[in-house]
């Protein structure tokens, strides 16, 4: 099988002069090499495509790929993690992970956390602003929570997003708005636990793999898993994985928002508990890191005894199961014509 592999890759964009931040969702050379290898292990024939550009150039020169391997995250706006699905539709072309609907939901934390609750998953009670005007009219109770409404990897997460004074609130989100342009999601702080559960599989056949505690160390910032709480794990973070009856819980939270919002073949969602113990849905990421070493879900397979071959396995099992894979000579698509 001819399988095309989109990506973002961090180095590219940080020789256009994109910070560290910027690019942080974004894999490195040595990731994309090893998906790329592994996919190969399985006897197909992978070609390296990359962004969205890139894509775009070979499918007007009219090349098709029997499967795309999926995992370009895109730059800029909402539905940035949405394009190259959204091209390869239009194309016919089948791809491993979420369509652009979840994908777009997916990151517009506001919307997902809607919709899981319309579900029934707990969550906690959330405000959106878009000016610093708007907090006025925020009546939850401290301690807060603030975070930009569509980032991953952490991003726009600090020790300054706990909000403990409501003389602090107004100071943070000006930072922040002025800093990612985009509305923020000012929530409930949860003082329990915290777990991210992983999730292999589509709809009614998704399972969770299992859940992982984030355990935040002295150095750590303590207010939660932020953005150099992850760049600096090794000195910041302890894991560990969770078994019994909360596991359980964590797990059936995870399953049902995944199956809610639209999830396919692999992906993480990250859970937190109130003050009570009750598991609460935090937010879902719909294209996880695959990093063989760092990535939070590998992490979690170490604990579980699933090697890199056999996640990236169940990952093109999970789509194959999904699709109908046809010749590409079969699937010329209009924009080829």
């Amino acid at each position: 099988m001819r399988v095309g592999f989109t990506f973002d890759l961090r180095d590219d964009y940080l020789a256009l002069g994109y910070s560290a931040e910027e690019v942080a969702e974004f894999e490195s050379e040595a990731t994309v090499a090893a998906i790329a290898a592994t996919l190969t292990s399985f006897g197909h024939s992978v070609d390296r495509i990359g962004g969205l550009e890139r894509l775009m150039t070979r499918l007007v020169a009219g090349e098709r790929w029997d499967l795309v391997f999926n995992i370009a995250e895109g730059l800029h706006g909402l539905g940035r993690e949405a394009a190259v699905p959204t091209v390869l539709d239009a194309c016919q072309i089948p791809y491993t992970f979420s369509d652009p609907l979840t994908l777009c939901v997916a990151l517009h934390k506001p919307t997902a956390k809607r919709l899981v609750r319309d579900a029934g998953v707990p969550t906690p009670d959330f405000a959106v602003i878009e000016t610093p005007q708007e907090l006025a009219r925020v009546s939850l109770p401290l301690p807060l929570f603030v975070k930009p409404v569509a980032e991953g990897s952490s991003k726009g997460v600090s020790a300054a997003s706990k909000i403990d004074r409501r003389a602090d609130l107004e100071q943070t989100c000006r930072q922040l708005l002025d800093q990612h342009r985009q509305p923020l999601l000012v929530e409930r702080y949860l003082p329990g636990r915290e777990f991210t559960v992983g999730i292999v599989g589509t709809g009614g056949d998704a399972i969770a793999l299992g859940v992982m505690e984030i355990r935040l160390g002295a150095r750590a910032d303590q207010a939660a898993y932020t953005y150099s709480n992850k760049t600096l794990w090794e000195d910041r973070v302890t894991y560990s994985l969770l078994e019994g009856p909360l596991a359980d819980e964590a797990k059936s939270v995870a399953l049902t928002a995944w199956r809610c919002l639209g999830g396919r073949d692999c992906g993480r969602i990250d859970v937190r508990c109130d003050e009570r113990g009750v598991v609460n849905f935090i937010e879902v990421n719909t294209l996880p890191g695959l990093n063989p070493r760092t990535a939070d879900i590998m992490v979690l397979c170490g604990f579980l005894k699933i090697d890199y071959r056999s996640l990236l396995g169940m990952i093109l099992d999970s789509a194959m199961r999904r699709v109908e894979v046809q010749p590409t000579a079969r699937r010329a698509g209009a924009i080829g014509r």
